[in-house]
């Protein structure tokens, strides 16, 4: 890699790494939810019928299923999800379905984040800046989708 190369894969590393840190920040702070949580009631929201099988609720958001597990059970707890078994004679909670609390908890999350993300990151570009960085990431994507 060249020094050119090298400094903008650190400037790329580094910025991305401060809006996350500001975006989950913000939402912890406005809305009491963890960028976990947000991630698993968006992905929930999404699902047919606001719900979801375990198993496909963390290869979504790519996570490890006993992160997952450990997670939605402190989110169970909170009354944001409940985990149901797959059958009366199943006790393994393989579903995760979306309560009302949590979808109400997540609709108030998510105008704050949109707005934050907004702030940090819409605002800082220009149209033209977009439109390259649009056409930067789809190269990135395409590259690593043909490796």
């Amino acid at each position: 890699m060249t020094k050119q190369q090298l400094a903008v894969w650190r400037s790329l590393l580094d910025t991305t790494s401060a809006l996350a840190r500001a975006l989950t920040a913000e939402l912890a702070l406005e809305s009491g939810l963890s960028s976990g949580d947000y991630q698993v009631l968006l992905a929930l929201v999404e699902a047919p019928g606001k719900r979801i099988r375990s198993s496909e609720l963390a290869d979504s958001i790519d996570w490890e299923r006993s992160r997952l597990s450990h997670h939605l059970r402190r989110m169970e707890m909170r009354g944001l999800v409940r985990r149901e078994g797959s059958g009366p004679h199943d006790s393994r909670a393989t579903h995760v379905t979306l309560t009302t609390q949590g979808e109400t908890r997540f609709q108030t999350a998510s105008k704050i984040h949109t707005a934050t993300v907004k702030r940090y990151f819409a605002d800082a570009l220009s149209a033209q800046q977009f439109a390259s960085l649009a056409e930067i990431l789809d190269a990135l994507d395409r590259h690593l989708t043909s490796m």
